[in-house]
């Protein structure tokens, strides 16, 4: 396990080194550079002389990456001047937020595709698989932000029992406060990974329910269900264990739709508003710390797939 541990942990620092030699390569292929990005269009030659010297930017490339690092090990990612504030303190206030949107959406997703796709392996190829089947891909093929609009007019207008926003609190504990806020937006966000994470428990479980060692377990005259608690489902939840890790950009992909639909304050919706006001600062920022989570992500799901199944570990042994 030791050995597994470092050799996932190697890999993963290799894929952060490169992420920041991208970022820092495409910080210095902006119009005008990393200064006219930052300051804005109506910056003097002057100003943007005085920024390129300050942040080290008329120096050798080589000795600005290495800068560039020190200022990341330190969690400087740069200085927003359009809201007057740091990178790493904007992140900071909306980070937890869409933390919490995604943990909310990821644990109502998980609770629901799991039963759904062990009621489809049991049942498969007849009417509950077909129609658990339909639903799943009408919800995978339907745009988020028109699954979002339809929540809003059904729960908001229709039948108003739900706020059509988020709570707009400047802390998490103001967010929380407003529990009806979160309703929409985490369902909104949930139904997309329900579809998903479904239809991997499903094929994972018919893969397993055809194995040597469940028709074993049939034989001593254990119950249908019984031979799925205890044996088929726990490997066929390791896709599972993987899709939590990878589909972390694909989350934060809905989570911008979903918080800019809902006025949901986090860093889906702050992307959303430098997107359009063009800060780079604020864009490279979030687009590095989601990177470094994606890799972080892989990471967790190789480590806890490891965990569950030995056999992983003693073929990457193996190997080396």
């Amino acid at each position: 396990m030791a050995r597994y541990l470092i050799t996932r942990l190697g890999q993963a620092l290799i894929i952060v080194v490169l992420v920041t030699m991208i970022t820092f390569v495409i910080l210095h292929l902006l119009p005008g550079g990393a200064a006219r990005a930052t300051l804005g269009k109506d910056a003097t030659l002057a100003q943007l002389a005085a920024f390129d010297h300050e942040m080290g930017y008329d120096r050798p490339w080589i000795q600005q990456y290495a800068m560039y690092i020190g200022r990341l090990l330190r969690g400087d990612l740069g200085y927003s001047f359009q809201l007057n504030q740091s990178v790493a303190e904007a992140i900071g206030q909306r980070l937890p937020k869409t933390m919490v949107l995604s943990l909310f959406s990821t644990m109502l997703a998980v609770v629901v595709a799991i039963p759904l796709g062990v009621v489809q392996a049991m049942r498969r190829n007849r009417w509950p698989d077909y129609t658990i089947t339909t639903l799943s891909l009408l919800a995978y093929a339907t745009p988020i932000f028109f699954m979002g609009l339809m929540m809003i007019i059904l729960f908001s207008q229709v039948w108003p029992v739900l706020p059509p926003e988020a709570s707009q609190g400047f802390t998490l504990g103001e967010v929380l406060a407003d529990p009806a806020g979160l309703v929409l937006p985490t369902i909104t966000l949930a139904i997309v990974t329900v579809a998903v994470y479904s239809r991997y428990v499903r094929s994972s479980m018919v893969d397993n329910l055809n194995e040597n060692y469940v028709r074993t377990a049939r034989s001593k005259g254990l119950s249908e269900a019984r031979v799925v608690a205890r044996h088929t489902l726990r490997n066929g939840l390791f896709p599972v264990i993987t899709l939590l890790g990878m589909y972390l950009p694909a989350l934060f992909s809905g989570a911008l739709v979903v918080e800019a639909l809902f006025n949901y304050p986090g860093m889906g919706q702050l992307f959303w508003q430098a997107a359009l006001k063009r800060d780079f600062p604020i864009l490279f920022g979030v687009t590095l710390i989601i990177a470094v989570a994606t890799v972080l992500g892989a990471l967790l799901a190789d480590l806890l797939y490891a965990a569950v199944d030995p056999r992983v570990r003693l073929r990457t042994a193996a190997r080396s």
